[in-house]
């Protein structure tokens, strides 16, 4: 089990930056997703990572040894994709073993291995099945235990459970969770979706544009975002434009939408700001300064997400019971006090 640090790593495709400065430190035994939207780059640092890719420039560090310029095998990091690259032809046994065509083992060895990993993802008994005869869910542990038979330095997983449907992708969620802690591998996962980070990660790194946005705790990306962008890429947000009257600590008091708003601010902001609003930053209200209509309704079990269209015509998103309105609805809404995040208005 190992630490990593990548120093200020960069990668660039011709002339397209791809990966910009990236610093982060994963300590040992820890399990951090990179999130992001298509294009952000995250794929492509697990590559550079795994030593697929080449660094323009920066430093990647595993336990304070530098392995910028070395070779992926001389890395030793176990790698899951996302199509799992298992070999149809062979055994489960056959495929968890060929992980191990690097190492000088015996026989014997390399046996006693397999079935201790195949036994650490929950598949003992099954190494003399065809891999075609496997669930998704089974095969995606078989390319786990593929990876993890060497003892790598750390675990890299490439969106290893986007092939499952919804019910199998959320089981397996929580055995791949049950698995790393089990083991106190060091992990690093890419995934583009919110719900598997939040999940499974100890600390969510927000990649955008080839840059780290926010490096936390899945709790301070949604309570405390560092960038506008991360306030809306995480959780659901609506925005609206408004001006700062006033300040107390890390709190401005915002006019928007004809009413007042407490929220939560980076830096000495004044003058023109963006609001960002978390669905649970408004409440129905039958007096409530802010007037609109509804023009949405997605139910989601115990609530349902309202989008109302107000007099200005900007479109703000409120948490609800299901029955509290309907479609057409007008409404009256008010702060709840909460849920409220300020940035400067100007471009960047």
């Amino acid at each position: 089990m190992s630490t990593m640090h990548l120093e200020r790593v960069a990668k660039r495709f011709d002339t397209t930056p791809v990966v910009s400065d990236v610093s982060l430190a994963i300590a040992q035994g820890e399990l951090v997703a990179l999130l992001g939207p298509s294009g952000s780059g995250k794929t492509t640092l697990l590559r550079l990572i795994a030593g697929f890719e080449q660094l323009d420039s920066g430093r990647i560090l595993l336990d304070g040894d530098d392995v910028t310029d070395r070779s992926a095998l001389e890395r030793r990091c176990g790698m899951v994709f996302q199509h799992y690259a298992l070999f149809p032809h062979l055994s489960v046994s056959q495929n968890v073993g060929y992980g191990l065509a690097n190492e000088r083992l015996t026989r014997v060895a390399r046996d006693a291995r397999v079935t201790e990993v195949l036994a650490m993802v929950d598949l003992a008994g099954y190494g003399g099945r065809p891999v075609t005869a496997l669930s998704g869910g089974q095969q995606q542990r078989v390319a786990l235990a593929r990876a993890l038979a060497p003892r790598p330095r750390v675990l890299l997983l490439d969106e290893p459970l986007s092939n499952l449907d919804p019910s199998l992708r959320e089981r397996t969620r929580r055995e791949l969770r049950e698995l790393v802690r089990r083991t106190g591998i060091t992990t690093v996962l890419v995934t583009h979706e919110q719900e598997e980070a939040f999940e499974l990660a100890d600390r969510i790194a927000v990649l955008h544009l080839g840059r780290l946005e926010q490096l936390g705790t899945p709790e301070s990306l949604y309570d405390a975002p560092a960038t506008p962008f991360v306030a809306g890429f995480v959780g659901r947000a609506s925005q609206l434009h408004g001006t700062v009257t006033g300040r107390e600590g890390v709190v401005v008091h915002v006019r928007a939408a004809g009413t007042g708003w407490r929220a939560r601010a980076t830096g000495n902001l004044a003058g023109d700001v963006v609001l960002l609003l978390r669905p649970d930053a408004m409440r129905f209200a039958a007096a409530g300064p802010v007037a609109g209509t509804i023009v949405h309704r997605r139910f989601a079990g115990a609530h349902a997400f309202y989008t109302i269209r107000l007099a200005d015509g900007d479109d703000v998103e409120v948490a609800a019971p299901p029955d509290a309105a309907r479609e057409g609805d007008p409404v009256r809404l008010e702060p709840t006090g909460t849920g409220a995040h300020a940035w400067d208005a100007a471009p960047r």
